[in-house]
């Protein structure tokens, strides 16, 4: 499904990635790990096509997103890429179900059939209540499942998660790391996950240790 080959990034004199290769089938859960400033953060930006590598190619479904312009690769990266980050990054002024919608809406979907899909979601993540509570009125684990959905909202082929459960407490961690894998199972969902969180690492299908920048 994804398929990395020799990805390079530095900035300045820093060499954070020095040959990636690395390959993401569908419906695997990856917990990408390493020590502080090794590059994780980094190798899922360029995943996500957030950051371009110096040298290297980046395939998702055979398509080589290096060639794309970015007017194309921001549609590209809309449609295909879910992200999920540790503050959960949801808008104040906003309701679960609008926060939900946005990438839908971006993409240019239809509101009745975004909101019908937005609500579907929130039932399977049990936040089926909170829909019209602003993120402020939500535990740290609803925003999170917030956030899920969101990422989630345009049916991507890959969700992108970085440090998700770093903000969270045990009992919600739990619950996360639970929800991602019934997402795999139910429907086939793709995730890669940077995570200093050993639990949720040893879950995962495969353990990927980024040194020295290479893995």
């Amino acid at each position: 499904m994804i398929r990395i080959e020799k990805i390079t990034k530095s900035y300045g004199n820093l060499n954070v990635l020095k040959g990636i290769d690395l390959e993401i089938r569908k419906g695997e859960i990856v917990a990408i790990v390493g020590a502080s400033g090794a590059g994780k953060t980094t190798l899922l930006q360029i995943i996500g096509t957030l950051n371009r590598p110096d040298t290297g190619k980046i395939y998702f479904n055979q398509v080589d997103v290096n060639l794309l312009k970015e007017k194309q690769l921001s549609k590209f990266r809309n449609r295909n890429i879910g992200f999920v980050f540790q503050f959960h990054q949801l808008l104040p002024e906003f309701t679960v179900l609008e926060n939900i919608c946005i990438p839908a809406y971006i993409a240019g979907s239809r509101k009745g059939e975004t909101i019908k899909r937005a609500e579907d979601i929130c039932r399977f993540l049990g936040m089926e209540e909170r829909i019209n509570h602003k993120p402020n009125e939500l535990s740290g684990g609803e925003q999170q499942r917030t956030a899920v959905a969101r990422a989630l909202i345009n049916n991507p082929d890959i969700v992108l998660a970085d440090e998700p459960s770093g903000n969270l407490d045990s009992k919600n961690k739990k619950e996360l790391h639970e929800l991602f894998f019934s997402l795999r199972d139910n429907f086939n969902q793709t995730f890669v996950i940077v995570t200093h969180d050993h639990e949720l690492a040893g879950m995962s299908d495969r353990i990927v240790t980024i040194k020295d920048g290479r893995i």
